[in-house]
């Protein structure tokens, strides 16, 4: 079996469960060494007591399998926390290669109903996590190029959602998190590109914990196959982003799902006004905007997302 990712160290967060479990253990397949980060909450919502269980159970079928791995219990939303965890895998392994954010809860609420805590949980664990995690493990690579005195190997793969790229009403919170790890994504890819390092980012959909009601009406099959909505269907991006083999992609993103994977375009102008005056007026205004949407067919203001396929259904 081709093991592209042998003598490389990688660390997952929140692979106790779903995502972040597939991807710990692709990654191993692939021939990393792994740091299997989970806080073990029971509760999607970030709930419930903090178990090291989910970590270690990844970790133990890591090392079942003929790999190696290290379980880490550990809030990756708390900057401490989350250096304690770059440092192990450098202790446990000497380097650290690849950074794989998947860490994250939900707190669903329409936008008039969400209180501050909702807002501000759910924007600290999946945007600070992977600030605090890219911070840390950036540090340690941009100290490694400056003693080796060029670039070194290093990936992060970050994870947004389709709920940032076609919204979601229910999850202002969650939209708005992931439409800034995207925005974290392109910037740490501009700034650490020149030490060798790349960050892109996915869009997964899957059926996880996480979303066991967005998937309600999706039954998985029961003739054996391989349900389209598997973890195991979006694992194998994240271990080619990982690999030697995408050195040349680097702050893009890619939605993933079932068999399909689908590169994202950044935005492009859809249309262009130019003033017939020193400066518009709400006039011409008027007559430029409102004219150009009043001749676009209905529902076409996301065209993208249709083109990607991304409404559920």
């Amino acid at each position: 079996m081709s093991q592209p990712l042998a003598g490389l160290s990688a660390i997952v967060t929140g692979a106790g469960r779903g995502l972040g479990r597939a991807e710990a253990l692709e990654l191993a397949r692939l021939g990393a060494s792994v740091v299997v980060n989970d806080y073990g909450q029971p509760g999607r919502d970030g709930s419930g007591e903090a178990s090291a269980t989910p970590a270690e159970e990844v970790a133990a079928e890591i090392r079942a399998a003929g790999g190696q791995a290290v379980a880490h219990l550990g809030d990756v939303s708390d900057h401490e926390q989350a250096r304690q965890l770059v440092q192990l895998a450098v202790d446990e392994f000497g380097k650290l290669d690849i950074l794989v954010n998947n860490a994250g809860i939900l707190r669903d609420r329409m936008v008039f109903s969400m209180s501050e805590d909702e807002w501000d949980s759910v924007i600290r664990v999946h945007l600070k996590g992977h600030f605090n995690t890219t911070h840390f493990a950036s540090v340690h690579w941009r100290e490694r190029s400056k003693a080796a005195g060029g670039p070194v190997y290093g990936r992060i793969v970050n994870t947004s959602s389709e709920a940032f790229l076609a919204g979601s009403a229910g999850q202002p919170n969650y939209a708005a998190a992931k439409g800034g790890i995207v925005g974290l994504t392109t910037s740490t890819a501009l700034a650490l590109g020149k030490y060798g390092v790349t960050a892109n980012a996915i869009c997964p959909r899957a059926r996880t914990r996480m979303t066991e009601d967005v998937f309600a009406g999706f039954q998985e099959p029961t003739d054996g196959a391989l349900d389209k909505l598997a973890p195991e269907h979006v694992a194998p991006l994240v271990g080619y982003l990982a690999s030697p083999a995408a050195a040349q992609v680097n702050g893009q993103l890619l939605v993933v799902h079932g068999g399909i994977v689908a590169i994202v375009e950044r935005p492009k102008v859809a249309a262009k006004f130019d003033t017939a005056k020193e400066a518009f007026t709400y006039e011409e205004l008027d007559e430029c905007l409102t004219g150009w949407y009043a001749d676009r067919p209905a529902g076409q203001t996301f065209a993208a997302s249709e083109v990607l396929g991304l409404k559920h259904g």
